[in-house]
């Protein structure tokens, strides 16, 4: 299956994952909502190509999650700053996370705090609707007509 049927299924986990399921993609995300917001904080952070990082970057920007700001005129420098969508993106990170922690923690990790309480963080996905933690009920799949 190639990413352009992905982005015509109707179900938006699928087109979400079309464009976002990359793991470079991902930890871009995580480290610019950690306040990271120019090519070469990426680059160190993150161990990555500069060719790989520059079509993240330019992936992220088309699809709304980062916007470029011009931070310095001469020369020319841009940073990649999150959009909102992109700020939104971070309680997903954070369940993958938690799900990272419950089957894959073994080793040292990295731990994330609340930076005003000073405690951990401790995601949960809760339906908006019943108040019910998603995974907690039986769910049915309703396809569109």
């Amino acid at each position: 299956m190639n990413n352009q049927n992905l982005l015509d299924e109707p179900c938006p986990i699928a087109r979400s994952l079309a464009f976002i399921g990359d793991a470079w993609s991902m930890l871009i995300l995580r480290d610019a909502n950690a306040g990271l917001t120019r090519f070469d904080e990426f680059r160190k952070s993150l161990g990555i190509a500069p060719t790989i990082l520059t079509r993240r970057l330019a992936m992220l920007t088309e699809e709304g999650l980062l916007e470029k700001r011009r931070y310095l005129d001469r020369p020319p420098r841009e940073e990649y700053v999150l959009t909102a969508a992109g700020r939104d993106f971070l309680p997903v990170l954070f369940m993958i996370g938690a799900w990272g922690c419950k089957y894959r923690g073994g080793g040292k990790l990295t731990r994330f705090v609340d930076a005003e309480a000073g405690t951990e963080i401790d995601p949960i996905a809760v339906d908006g609707v019943t108040g019910a933690r998603i995974g907690s009920r039986a769910i049915r799949v309703v396809k569109p007509e």
